[in-house]
C-alpha cells in the first residue's frame, strides 16, 4: 500500500517539475525579472521537486527490495513444507502406488510440480492485491485531471476484467499435459542412467537416444501449445493497452489545445496511461503463472488424494524379545500392474494382459475395484515359535520373497492372516512393526554418506560407542580398521567405493543396531566370495542368537543353522518340518535336495 500511493504521488512531482521548468524558461530569467527573484523561487521549485522525485523512487526501490526478499521467504518455507509432506505422504503410500510409478516421476512430482507454485504462495496475492490497488489509484488521480480520460481508462478496465475472467484457464489443460510430459521425460531419465552399465555393455545407446528425442519432442509440443495459449492473455491485454494508450494522448493533445491543461499536465495524463501497464503486465504475469500452478495444484492434489491399501494399525504394542511367526491359511496376489519376478528387487510393472499368461481374478478381499494377477502363495499355514529359525527354500519364482514381504507387511494377505509375536500384523503401527523386523537382502541400499550415516540411517542420536560395540560383537572391527577414515568414511552414491561383501556387511551391522525381534535373511549371502562369506555367516550367527530368523537360500550351507525347512513349490507348501528329521528322512524333498546338492532348486 506504501509504495502504491508514493508511485501514484511521483507523477504529479514530475509535473511540477516540468510546468516550473517551463514558467521560468519562458519570463523566470534574471534579465526578464529583474531583481531575480522568480528565477530564485523557481529554482527552489525544480530543486525541492527532484529530490522529493529522487526520495521517494529510491523509497519506492527499498520497500521492493524488502517485499521481495520476504515473499521469496515466504515462498520457499511454504513449498519446502509441502515438498517435505509430499514426500511423507509418498513414504507412507504402498507398493502397489510406488510400483507403478518411476523414481524420476516422482522427483518431478514432488519437486517439480511444487517449485511451479511458488510464486503462488510467495507472491501471487501480494503482487495482485498491489496491482489492483495501484490500478484503482491511477484511474482516481486521472479523474481528477480530466473526467474524460478517466472514463475512457475506466471502460478500459471493465473491458480487461472480463476478457482476463475469461481466459484465465484457457491454458491450464495444456499446462498439466506439459507438466505430465517433464515427468515423464524425468522418469525416462532416471531409469536408463541408473542402468547405464547395461546400455553400454549391450550397444543400445542409439535405442536410448531415439527415446529420449521421443521423450523431449512430447514436452517440447506440449510446452510449446501450453506457451501459445498463455500468450493469448499477453497479447490481448496489450492489443487493448496500445489502443487505450493511444487514446488517452490524443485527449491530452486536445486539452492542450484547447487550453484546459498545460504540457505538465499532457505529460501527467500520458504517465499516468504508461502506468497503467506495469500492474496489467504483472497481472497478466501473474494469471499465466496461476495457469502453470493450476495444473501443477491439480496434480498435487490429485498426489495427496492417493491412499495406501495398507492403513496403519491401532497401536498394539509389541512384545519384547523374541517374535514368533504363525501363518494362518494365507493366500495372496499381487495387484495387477505389479508383477514378482522372483528376487527382492526384481518388480516389474505392466499393463493387463501384457504378461499374456496372467489370469486376471478381483478377490473381495482387496477390494471390488483391484484386479490382481493370479495368486503368487495358495494357502499357507504355518507356525513358527520365538527364537526358532525358519530355513526357506524354493525355486525362482516359487514365493519365497513374497512370503517375507507379508510378514513386515510391505502388502496384506488376500486371504487368511498373519501373526508376529500373537498379534495380527493389521494391529501395530506399521513403524512399530518394522522397527521390530529387520530385513536384509542380497541388494543392499546404500547412500552417499559416510560408513556412520549408512549404518544408523542418519540418526545422530545413535552413539558411536554402541555402533563400535555391535561391530565388535559382531567380529567386524577389524574391517572396519581396514576403511580408511573408519566411520568418516565417505561412500559414493548406492555405496560407490565399498566391495559387495563390505556393503553386505554394513547390511548385517544395520540390522543389529536396530535390536529386531524377527530377523529375514534373503539370500543375503548368495554373491559373496569364500572369505567374505566366513566373515558374514560368524556375523549371521550373532544376529540370529536370541532371535526369531527367516532364511531364504539357495545354498544347502545356509540353513545348516535352521531349526526348521519349509521348502515351497508354485506358492504351495510342499514341504515343512524339523530340519534333522527331514534330512534323516530318505523320502523327504530336503533329503533329496541334500543328495542333489540343491541343484534342481537353483534351475
Amino acid at each position: 500500500m506504501v509504495t502504491t500511493v508514493l508511485q501514484v504521488i511521483n507523477p504529479q512531482l514530475l509535473r511540477l517539475f516540468i510546468d516550473s521548468a517551463l514558467a521560468q524558461a519562458r519570463d523566470g530569467s534574471p534579465s526578464a525579472a529583474g531583481d531575480g527573484v522568480a528565477a530564485g523561487a523557481s529554482e527552489d521549485t525544480l530543486l525541492y521537486a527532484a529530490l522529493a522525485f529522487l526520495g521517494i523512487g529510491l523509497a519506492n526501490q527499498l520497500l521492493s527490495a524488502y517485499a521481495t526478499y520476504v515473499s521469496n521467504d515466504v515462498g520457499w518455507r511454504a513449498t519446502n513444507r509441502l515438498r517435505a509432506g509430499l514426500t511423507l505422504h509418498c513414504l507412507r503410500l504402498d507398493m502397489p502406488f510406488h510400483n507403478a510409478r518411476t523414481p524420476g516421476e516422482m522427483i518431478e512430482r514432488i519437486d517439480g510440480d511444487v517449485t511451479a507454485l511458488a510464486n503462488l504462495f510467495s507472491a501471487f496475492t501480494v503482487r495482485v492485491l498491489g496491482s489492483v490497488l495501484l490500478f484503482a489509484g491511477v484511474l482516481v488521480m486521472l479523474w481528477r485531471e480530466s473526467w474524460h480520460t478517466g472514463l475512457l481508462l475506466g471502460v478500459f478496465a471493465v473491458v480487461m476484467f472480463f476478457l482476463v475472467r475469461r481466459t484465465q484457464r484457457i491454458a491450464v489443460p495444456a499446462a498439466r499435459a506439459e507438466r505430465e510430459a517433464s515427468a515423464r521425460l524425468f522418469g525416462f531419465l532416471e531409469e536408463r542412467l541408473s542402468g547405464i552399465d547395461d546400455v553400454r555393455a549391450n550397444g543400445a545407446g542409439a535405442y536410448v537416444m531415439r527415446r529420449y528425442y521421443e521423450a523431449y519432442r512430447l514436452l517440447f509440443h506440449t510446452g510449446r501449445r501450453s506457451w501459445l495459449l498463455r500468450a493469448v492473455m499477453w497479447v490481448t491485454v496489450m492489443g487493448l493497452f496500445a489502443v487505450a494508450n493511444a487514446l488517452a494522448l490524443a485527449l491530452g493533445y486536445r486539452l492542450f489545445t484547447l487550453g484546459a491543461a498545460s504540457v505538465g499536465t499532457v505529460y501527467l495524463i500520458a504517465h499516468y496511461a504508461e502506468m497503467l501497464l506495469e500492474p496489467l503486465e504483472r497481472v497478466t504475469r501473474e494469471l499465466q503463472d496461476l495457469q502453470r500452478a493450476s495444473a501443477s495444484l491439480d496434480r498435487v492434489q490429485e498426489l495427496l488424494r492417493e491412499r495406501s491399501s495398507l492403513p496403519d494399525g491401532q497401536g498394539d504394542s509389541l512384545p519384547d524379545g523374541a517374535l514368533a511367526v504363525e501363518l494362518d491359511r494365507v493366500t495372496f496376489a499381487y495387484p495387477d500392474g505389479a508383477e514378482l519376478n522372483g528376487s527382492p528387487e526384481s518388480v516389474e510393472r505392466r499393463t493387463a494382459g501384457a504378461a499374456g499368461d496372467r489370469i486376471i481374478v478381483e478377490p473381495a478381499s482387496v477390494g471390488p475395484d483391484v484386479a490382481v494377477s493370479e495368486p503368487v502363495l495358495h494357502d499357507i499355514s504355518l507356525h513358527l515359535r520365538a527364537g526358532r529359525v525358519l530355513g526357506l527354500l524354493g525355486r525362482t519364482g516359487s514365493g519365497k520373497t513374497t512370503l517375507t514381504r507379508l510378514m513386515f507387511r510391505l502388502y496384506d494377505p488376500t486371504e487368511g492372516s498373519i501373526r508376529i509375536g500373537g498379534l495380527d500384523v493389521r494391529r501395530p503401527a506399521l513403524d512399530a512393526l518394522r522397527d521390530r523386523v529387520a530385513v536384509v537382502t542380497q541388494d543392499v541400499q546404500l547412500f552417499s554418506g559416510t560408513v556412520r550415516d549408512n549404518l544408523t540411517l542418519f540418526d545422530p542420536e545413535m552413539p558411536d560407542a554402541r555402533i563400535l560395540a555391535v561391530l565388535e560383537d559382531l567380529g567386524l572391527l577389524e574391517w572396519l580398521r581396514s576403511l580408511p577414515d573408519g566411520l568418516d568414511t565417505l561412500l559414493g552414491s548406492a555405496g560407490r567405493g565399498l566391495s559387495a561383501g563390505e556393503a553386505q556387511l554394513l547390511a548385517f551391522t544395520r540390522a543389529f543396531l536396530a535390536d529386531p525381534g524377527l530377523v529375514v535373511l534373503d539370500e543375503a549371502s548368495s554373491r559373496l566370495d569364500p572369505a567374505t562369506e566366513r566373515l558374514i555367516e560368524r556375523a549371521v550367527d550373532k544376529l540370529l542368537r536370541g532371535r526369531t530368523g527367516v532364511i531364504i537360500a539357495h545354498r544347502l550351507s545356509t540353513v545348516e543353522r535352521a531349526d526348521e525347512i519349509l521348502v515351497l513349490e508354485r506358492g504351495r507348501v510342499r514341504e515343512h518340518g524339523d530340519r534333522a528329521a527331514l534330512a534323516a528322512d530318505p523320502t523327504s524333498r530336503y533329503a533329496e535336495l541334500l543328495r542333489t546338492g540343491m541343484s534342481e532348486v537353483l534351475v
